[in-house]
């Protein structure tokens, strides 16, 4: 149950999922997958977590979920199998989470050319939405774990990710954008740049913190939990010089504090004192976060007339400003 609880509250970084209405009680969900899929029904896979945290947040709910993974299947070997494996279950929701071996295997010539790869998917979707499931498209996710574009079928695998894009849109499809995902977590966690060791075992196969992270995404994607967010926090720490008075504090508080009124790019703010026990602070008292959905609206603040008018009103009584700011998920 400990790690139900721990997929329910976990927060990681992106998703990429469209919006989806959460499962009714009594559906039937099926992963659809290849070797990812059939190891994520095991004990620490994500369809079993799924499956944890559907039971742990509703125990009552009947919901019923399957994993139908087979090893080292492509797009022609899941429509092959859709009917025995997958149609039979009468499903309510189908997860396709394919084009791995799609890619990898082109490099022993056995990979799926990229317009068999579009029209497998297109006759996967449409024969499930024939006999009433809904179905989430996921693009795949990764073949080696270097972040910055250096793996060998970094390449490909984008193109093949761009076609899965493509087929949900045009057919009206819920993606789960599990490539960008993945390629935003690896920015963020994988800076030393390793093949693998972040979410994978081996540059592919989902290693326990891979089944965490494609666990919650699978869950943001079917409407279970909601879908976070990526912001930008702007960070400022003030350092006020000894003769600023309580009156001239609260002036500059409550300015700060407009600031999100007067400029439409600030999209949350919140102050505080410095209530630290350590003794560490080295002077700085007030702290203020700012957060922003994008640099561009961070450019659009530090110009904006509002916010020169406010550092006007902070002349001649700072010792010391600290700014940081960084991204995060909400």
């Amino acid at each position: 149950m400990f790690r139900a609880r721990a997929i329910l509250a976990m927060a990681t970084l992106f998703s990429g999922a469209s919006a989806s209405a959460q499962l009714k009680d009594g559906e039937t969900i099926v992963f659809l997958g290849d070797s990812i899929t059939q190891q994520g029904a095991g004990e620490k896979g994500y369809v079993t977590l799924f499956r944890q945290a559907i039971e742990k947040s509703r125990p009552a709910s009947g919901i019923k979920v399957i994993g139908a993974g087979i090893g080292g299947n492509k797009v022609p070997n899941l429509e092959a199998r859709l009917d025995k494996d997958v149609l039979t279950h009468k499903p309510n929701v189908v997860v396709i989470y394919i084009g791995i071996n799609d890619v990898w295997h082109s490099t022993r010539g056995q990979g799926t050319e990229i317009g068999a790869f579009e029209t497998g998917l297109r006759s996967l979707i449409k024969r499930c939405t024939d006999v009433g499931a809904r179905v989430i498209l996921s693009t795949p996710s990764v073949i080696d774990e270097k972040h910055d574009g250096s793996n060998a079928l970094d390449k490909l695998l984008d193109e093949y990710s761009a076609v899965s894009r493509q087929v949900a849109m045009e057919t009206g499809t819920s993606l789960l954008d599990l490539r960008a995902a993945f390629v935003a977590h690896l920015k963020e966690y994988n800076t030393a740049n390793e093949p693998k060791g972040i979410l994978t075992s081996d540059g592919v196969h989902l290693n326990d913190a891979g089944n965490r992270f494609v666990a919650v995404r699978m869950l943001e994607a079917v409407g279970e939990i909601p879908a976070r967010k990526r912001v930008l926090r702007h960070v400022v720490i003030f350092k006020f010089k000894p003769e600023v008075t309580p009156a001239q504090l609260d002036e500059i508080n409550l300015a700060f504090q407009n600031l999100k009124i007067a400029i439409p790019q600030v999209q949350d703010f919140e102050r505080g004192i410095n209530n630290s026990p350590e003794g560490l602070n080295k002077g700085f008292t007030h702290g203020y976060l700012i957060t922003f959905a994008s640099e561009a609206d961070r450019e659009a603040y530090l110009p904006h007339p509002a916010h020169k008018k406010f550092v006007e009103l902070l002349g001649g009584k700072l010792d010391e400003p600290f700014v940081f700011d960084y991204w995060t998920v909400e």
